[in-house]
């Protein structure tokens, strides 16, 4: 069914209340932007209801259907017809909540022009501030939802991430995808992070910083699924290193990785002083690592970090219709083989991302750090 056939037939649906007395709500652009793991309440649609007009159908009446019935070929004022007098003599007020419950609905349908947007929430009453989690076609897609900041990942952000692996793992998905809201993949570390220090000093703070990462990172580390980043922009920092712990990279040719570690007086993490060198070799590795060389998608693909690099104009079309066909896989068969490929190396990834872990708690507590945090900040001031 085309998407002018679905509207027409959504607005019909709309209608069959309208004609019960409820006022015809459109799907406005601005509806349609609903996050796609909440859906609008009742509460709240009624109360866009009382501010709207009333709806000067001549059918707009409270009480049963009395209108003679439209000939057979008169499709639509058939169905409204129909419905009419399917709904009887319930009240105005029943009505209204038939029809508030109508539209969440109505505007989840609408929004279905991607993949993951027109799906449904993942898993049973899971809730999101920094994430859209979405589960449709066997696919469990993360997106990082914080575009105006180029989906720089907060603490938040982070415990979010870890529950939606978690949560993704035991789903009844195939793979599960990551990706980006807006033109960024991820700028990195929301660097406010290292602002906000806790009564007990900068100690702590590191402290909980580490023990937040060393979790983060192990959940990419165990994760038993196919795992697949699509990164639609930009990527930099750790959510560049952690995609030697990927099963795909698929990218759009106007994204780059960038790891300007030493430049803020950090050090590697991710596990990619591990994966990095294994990759792309140790001179190519220490470029990124060690010098924030910042690589094209290309040199990214050509180095192993990347999989495939796509045309941006049809990026999202061609990795959707790859990552459906490939979900179509069987589910154990795919979970069991990434599960005896990551065997081989788990513990030693485990013993990487500790001392990586360990090594950064060192550097946020140093003078250099600190000093070239505040350096990025007072330059990116003056911009």
């Amino acid at each position: 069914v085309s998407k002018t056939v679905l509207s027409v037939q959504m607005w019909e649906r709309a209608d069959l209340l309208s004609l019960a007395g409820v006022v015809r709500v459109p799907l406005t652009a601005a509806s349609s932007r609903r996050s796609a793991n909440v859906k609008p309440s009742s509460t709240h649609m009624t109360e866009m209801l009382k501010t709207l007009p009333r709806c000067k159908s001549p059918g707009a009446t409270q009480g049963p259907c009395n209108a003679p019935k439209p000939g057979m070929l008169d499709f639509v004022n058939k169905a409204k017809w129909d419905a009419w007098k399917s709904l009887g003599s319930i009240s105005q007020d029943e009505a209204r909540q038939k029809y508030c419950d109508l539209i969440g609905s109505l505007v989840e349908a609408e929004t279905g022009s991607s993949p993951q947007v027109s799906a449904q929430p993942a898993g049973s009453g899971a809730t999101y501030e920094t994430l859209l989690v979405t589960k449709e076609d066997d696919i469990t897609t993360i997106k990082l939802n914080r575009p105006a900041k180029k989906n720089a990942i907060t603490t938040e952000m982070y415990n979010e991430i870890i529950a939606a692996l978690e949560q993704a793992a035991t789903d009844d998905s195939v793979i599960t995808v990551v990706t980006g809201a807006g033109d960024f993949y991820c700028s990195g570390n929301d660097l406010t992070n290292f602002t906000k220090i806790p009564e007990n000093g900068v100690e702590e703070m590191a402290r909980r910083g580490a023990d937040l990462l060393r979790k983060y990172v192990n959940a990419y580390i165990d994760f038993p699924k196919p795992l697949v980043a699509v990164v639609n922009g930009p990527a930099v920092g750790v959510s560049v290193t952690v995609l030697g712990l990927f099963d795909l990279v698929y990218a759009t040719e106007r994204a780059t990785f960038h790891t300007p570690f030493s430049q803020l007086g950090q050090s590697a993490e991710g596990c990619s002083s591990y994966t990095f060198p294994k990759l792309m070799g140790a001179a190519k590795a220490s470029e990124m690592l060690l010098f924030n060389k910042k690589l094209t998608a290309v040199q990214a693909c050509e180095l192993g970090l990347v999989t495939e690099v796509f045309p941006d104009s049809s990026f999202q079309s061609e990795v959707w219709t790859r990552l459906k066909a490939y979900a179509k896989l069987p589910r154990n068969s795919l979970a069991l083989s990434k599960q005896l490929i990551r065997s081989v190396e788990k513990e030693r990834l485990h013993a990487v991302n500790d001392a990586e872990v360990e090594r950064l708690m060192e550097r946020w507590t140093s003078d250099e750090c600190f000093n070239a945090v505040m350096s990025f900040f007072q330059a990116k001031a003056k911009l």
